[in-house]
């Protein structure tokens, strides 16, 4: 197997151990709510997730010097460690233990996010870092589609959870994250082209305290321009994955099976997620436009999504997941709607993530541990804040200010994009 072969492989397998990990943590993540409810337990969704985001964007200052001291694939396995027992804490649930395993899972997520940017870059070239992206993408968002549709039959027809119940679960979802951990170790550095071999060793020697260096790049003008752009993908994340859900079980027009429907809800979000990152990594050696099409793509289709929302979903929805909504927005609420609304935002946000992954990547190959550093920071703070306003505002500010932060995003992109073009035309120029 040559060069490239190697370095496809790491990527497919990076891909499969986030899959295995996230079909664990997001399905853990899509049903803690209901459980802290129906067992009464005394802490806190809302507080886990503060304190999950705060140490999240804290732990991106040390994230990269972390990455540079162990290495890439010692530091996904030991944050995949901090998932898994973040899972496993479920299986008999303590108060101390719950907000101690949030504190981890915080820390371990910037280091997981950091070393797996640094991965994606040095198994990447210029040519194949849009590809590669996609391909991870993809895998990683099947975790959506096996992690619902495993709880939906897991706990179909079951009208109360018993602890037993609970617990097999997150014996299963515990053992499906370690195998995650495990694969990381399969990853094998490749063998460097001459021109990015230099920024490699230096990278993984740490020859300077990453830290200051993801800080400095804050402040470049590259990623000032791209900060809007990852800062949507914080909002919309935190919409999908959390709010959307919740809207739609709250919908009482639903019927009795509203609350199951979130279920559904997320298998869609999982398949255009996967639609969107596979396609746009096959496409992606035969697109001669840059990356600006397909953010323009997400775009409209977020819009699209947001618009049928505000029509299908009454605007207290999001404030009342438990006791639910009468109220009808503008149409009969509709159930294919709803799930319409659900790929939708499945595959907007693909379309953004690739190409934000593809560009930092190219951008930034020198440095790209602190520079997926501050990805992730800048991407936790905002989640942390749409997560703070969702529980006061009502639906159509929550879908106002997306829309707004999504076309600033876009426009912004836009800009970087044509800085990167014109840094590869004189690269191609000086190499000639």
């Amino acid at each position: 197997m040559g060069p490239e072969g190697k370095k496809l492989l790491n990527i497919i397998i990076l891909g499969f151990g986030f899959m295995f990990m996230f079909t664990a943590f997001q399905t853990c993540g899509n049903i803690e709510v209901g459980l802290i409810i129906f067992f009464s337990f005394t802490f806190q969704i809302g507080h886990t997730m503060a304190i999950i985001y705060g140490v999240f964007s804290a732990s991106n200052l040390i994230a990269p010097s972390v990455v540079t001291v162990i290495g890439p694939q010692l530091s996904m396995f030991f944050s995949g460690l901090l998932y898994s027992g973040y899972i496993a804490m479920f299986i008999y649930p303590y108060t101390w233990s719950f907000y101690t395993a949030s504190v981890l899972v915080g820390i371990g997520a910037a280091v997981l996010w950091t070393a797996q940017g640094n991965v994606l870059a040095i198994n990447s070239t210029d040519t194949t870092i849009g590809r590669n992206s996609g391909i991870f993408w993809a895998l990683l968002q099947f975790s959506l589609f096996f992690g619902n549709l495993y709880i939906y039959c897991a706990w179909h027809g079951h009208v109360h959870i018993t602890d037993k119940d609970r617990q097999t679960v997150f014996i299963s979802l515990t053992v499906i994250s370690l195998v995650g951990c495990f694969l990381f170790f399969l990853i094998r550095r490749p063998d460097p082209d001459p021109a990015p071999s230099e920024a490699s060793e230096a990278l993984l020697q740490g020859e300077s305290i990453e830290g200051i260096k993801a800080c400095k790049m804050f402040v470049t003008k590259e990623m000032l321009m791209l900060s809007l752009s990852i800062g949507y993908t914080g909002l919309e994340l935190t919409f999908y994955s959390g709010v959307y859900g919740t809207c739609i079980g709250a919908m009482t027009r639903f019927g009795q099976d509203a609350k199951s429907l979130i279920g559904i809800s997320g298998i869609f979000i999982g398949i255009g997620e996967i639609l969107g990152g596979g396609v746009f990594g096959m496409l992606n050696k035969w697109n001669q436009f840059g990356r600006n099409p397909v953010v323009l793509l997400g775009l409209i289709t977020h819009f699209i999504a947001f618009y049928l929302i505000f029509l299908n979903i009454a605007s207290d929805a999001p404030l009342a997941p438990e006791a639910g909504t009468e109220l009808q927005a503008y149409i009969t609420p509709s159930v294919p709607v709803a799930m319409l609304c659900s790929f939708l935002l499945g595959l907007g946000d693909s379309c953004f993530n690739t190409q934000l992954l593809s560009i930092i990547g190219f951008m930034f190959r020198d440095n790209s541990a602190p520079a997926f550093a501050v990805f992730k920071f800048i991407q936790s703070i905002m989640a942390a804040l749409a997560f703070f306003y969702s529980n006061y505002l009502l639906l159509h500010w929550q879908l106002l200010i997306l829309v707004v932060m999504g076309f600033l995003g876009s426009m912004t992109f836009f800009m970087a994009e044509a800085m990167a073009e014109s840094t590869r035309r004189e690269s191609d120029y000086d190499s000639i």
